[in-house]
């Protein structure tokens, strides 16, 4: 049976922690699908267009990866329909641990077929979030080293384009 996985998150924007925990996942699953999927508790920076040719520029090196996108469905039925058994996670701090536990249990209820893995994040990346990076980048502080340079790209474009209006 092959092993699939899908890691879905908002991904506005994809960090170097995110990008990490995709590398790394890549390795024990068949097949990873990225799923870019709308967070209704979050503004978003980017649209969901953007996010997903950002996503897929920034894993293209990645031969077992795929990326996805979906607005208005839940995780385990999108799983299910991808043939995904295990859902990819990253942990950054036991605040995440809380969440992340929450969600994977809810989801075993709704699907008691479905798997989550958690992945540790690396200690370089345990700080930052997409949260963060998007203050800081707001007040034009230096977050260059915690994104895949083509999101950094993307929002230096849009920085010029708003400054342009």
């Amino acid at each position: 049976m092959k092993r699939i996985a899908l890691f879905p998150g908002s991904f506005d924007p994809l960090t170097m922690g995110h990008l990490d925990t995709i590398e790394r996942g890549a390795k024990l699953f068949d097949e990873l699908i990225i799923g870019v999927f709308v967070n209704t508790t979050k503004k978003s920076f980017f649209t969901p267009e953007e996010k997903l040719a950002i996503v897929k520029e920034s894993v293209q090196h990645i031969t077992n990866v795929r990326v996805m996108t979906q607005k208005n469905e839940l995780t385990v039925n999108v799983a299910e329909e991808l043939g995904a058994k295990f859902l990819l996670r990253g942990i950054r701090s036991i605040k995440d641990y809380e969440y992340e536990k929450e969600i994977a249990l809810m989801n075993q209820h709704l699907d008691h077929e479905l798997e989550t893995v958690f992945l540790l994040a690396q200690p370089k990346y345990s700080h930052i979030s997409s949260s963060i990076l998007k203050e800081v980048w707001t007040f034009n502080g230096d977050i260059k080293e915690y994104l895949p340079e083509p999101v950094y790209r993307a929002l230096e474009e849009k920085r010029e384009n708003s400054e342009k209006q």
